[in-house]
């Protein structure tokens, strides 16, 4: 069986290869350098996301109340609260930007277009899965910074920093996106139907970012300490956490007796974690702070694993479909 990994996750590794052998351009200094190309990036894609969504259908699927709350739960509540214990066990060890990534990771949105494939593949209820993969977009603006807020102000940075990143949150993120809602009605059907265009472009910037983080931590030598006995925990505890949330909305999910079609999309869309999120937001929230790119490394793999598990599930379920 082929497993359900596209082309961007070799792409993402190709990037820390290439950082690692020529890290010297991520930190030239310069009027134009790639730092503010990726900012410009960073804008662009939150200014493409705002107009391919339709606040008309997001209004029509606001009725399925339960659905959304326990998808938004998920997401947002027991993601973290099952990450935040073990990061303060761990905040003083010598891999504590690991354990600063797990929790980053944890309190990131949920992913759009993966979320929708999954639940699609697996005959669920795509438009709860547009709704919810969308929301869960807008509210982690707001919900991931404040997640952080816990441990970034007690140890990463200062606390009166705080409040320049949520402005540059804002004006980077926050201001895009709903610049975008209103201009859907003029350009939302150019943005659908150049979906394709804006993926890559989205891709592009992405690996871009990606470059810049780990080219950094190459550089300062950050990963000196990290051995594979490390890695292969970070693959072991991220799976670890994507079967416990898993499990948890399962049962949730038949506590509030959702059909098959919902039980799916509650699956699908409060499992998954948003790349394109995190390395927007890492940019932003641990600007300052060195070793990005070890704090993204447990996102990277929990992306390449969500893919293959969500997509073996997928493929199950879309078998046994009445």
């Amino acid at each position: 069986m082929k497993l359900p990994i596209d082309k961007f996750v070799p792409a993402l590794l190709l990037m820390i290869l290439i950082a690692r052998i020529f890290p010297e351009p991520a930190v030239s200094e310069g009027p134009i350098n790639l730092h503010t190309i990726g900012d410009i990036g960073i804008t662009l894609i939150f200014l493409f996301y705002g107009l391919k969504l339709n606040p008309k259908k997001l209004r029509q699927d606001l009725s399925n109340w339960k659905l959304h709350l326990l998808v938004q739960t998920a997401t947002f509540i027991f993601f973290p609260l099952l990450v935040l214990p073990f990061y303060y066990a761990f905040e003083d060890s010598s891999h504590h930007l690991l354990w600063l990534g797990a929790l980053f990771l944890a309190t990131l949105p949920s992913t759009v277009s993966s979320s929708v494939v999954m639940t699609s593949i697996a005959k669920g209820n795509v438009p709860g899965a547009i709704f919810n993969a969308s929301i869960s977009s807008l509210i982690g603006i707001l919900l991931t910074p404040l997640w952080m807020s816990l441990v970034i102000t007690t140890g990463q940075t200062q606390a009166g920093d705080f409040s320049h990143i949520i402005l540059k949150l804002i004006l980077q993120v926050l201001v895009p996106v709903f610049g975008g809602l209103l201009l859907n009605r003029f350009f939302g059907h150019w943005a659908q139907k150049n979906a394709r265009f804006l993926k890559l472009f989205d891709q592009a910037t992405i690996l871009l970012i990606v470059y810049l983080s780990f080219a950094e931590s190459f550089h300062q030598k950050l990963f000196a300490n990290t051995k594979l006995l490390h890695l292969s925990l970070v693959i072991l505890l991220t799976t670890v956490l994507f079967f416990l949330i898993y499990g948890i909305i399962s049962l949730l999910s038949k506590k509030l007796k959702f059909n098959r079609e919902d039980r799916i999309t509650a699956l699908f869309a409060g499992s998954k974690k948003s790349l394109v999120h995190g390395t927007v937001m890492a940019g932003i929230l641990f600007q300052g702070v060195t070793g990005v790119g070890v704090i993204l490394l447990p996102l990277m793999i929990y992306h390449a694993l969500q893919l293959i598990y969500t997509g073996l599930i997928a493929q199950r379920l879309s078998r046994t479909s009445s």
